[in-house]
């Protein structure tokens, strides 16, 4: 989900990496441009297991690998046959603690365990909790990986985390925009998502391109710290112009 806390005037050029990281976690990669006058949050609802604790969610700081989108589109050499614009695969109480914050880079990240949790955020950083439980009700019991980003800011390195996944034969991209407090059947996409799996599954990767060479042919595998398979070949999908409004699952 491409969610913003508060308003923003501009986003576009969104990319997301995804990757097995054993032991039931994901591997998750971010980034996107974007322009906001005003301090926000970008919030990325993640499907969880019940009952995860705050810990349970490892932020990475990409910081010096600022070029890790840039590498990975060099993995699918021009001219690049058009891909298919069709997604893959189908107040709350008080007084607790204020959640932990983590220096990650340029900007700073919380993980946020359950929707109840947001009121232990500061107010310019969270969305109202109607938005979550009334509009987005299969949020309700998700946790949320929130990043702080500061106004005028048009780019920003690389967000990148591991999280346990609810269903760890799962790969979860957080496509599902809300870019103005509400949300909408229908939106406009400028994604292009990246994968790496472990063996052969062709059936998920209808409209997806694979990359001729494995990762370490064209990615820096060491300052990706082991978010990066170096062995893996890649898979890309470009998805453009308007679609229906929700996450992609593979």
């Amino acid at each position: 989900m491409c969610c913003f806390s508060g308003k923003v005037e501009h986003v576009a050029d969104t990319k997301i990496f995804a990757r097995n990281a054993g032991r039931g976690r994901q591997y998750l990669v971010y980034e996107m441009e974007f322009e906001s006058t005003a301090d926000v949050a970008m919030i990325l609802p993640l499907p969880i297991p019940l009952k995860s604790m705050e810990g349970d969610v490892r932020f990475i700081n990409l910081a010096e690998y600022k070029d890790f989108f840039r590498d990975l589109e060099s993995g699918f050499p021009q001219p690049r046959a058009k891909e298919s614009g069709n997604f893959g695969g189908g107040g709350f109480g008080g007084g607790q603690p204020k959640l932990a914050v983590v220096d990650v880079g340029e900007f700073e990240a919380s993980f946020v365990p359950t929707v109840r949790d947001f009121d232990r955020l500061d107010e310019r950083f969270k969305l109202p909790s109607d938005v979550w439980l009334k509009e987005l009700p299969q949020y309700r019991d998700w946790g949320f990986a929130v990043f702080k980003l500061k106004a005028n800011s048009r780019h920003v390195h690389p967000m990148a985390f591991e999280f346990p996944r609810r269903k760890p034969d799962q790969l979860f991209f957080p496509t599902v925009h809300i870019h103005d407090g509400q949300v909408h059947d229908v939106a406009e996409y400028d994604h292009a998502l990246y994968l790496q799996i472990t063996g052969p599954q062709p059936a998920k990767f209808f409209g997806w391109r694979e990359s001729p060479r494995p990762a370490a042919n064209f990615m820096k595998v060491a300052k990706s710290q082991s978010v990066i398979s170096g062995s893996a070949h890649v898979h890309r999908l470009e998805i453009k112009g308007e679609q229906k409004n929700r996450d992609v699952l593979v």
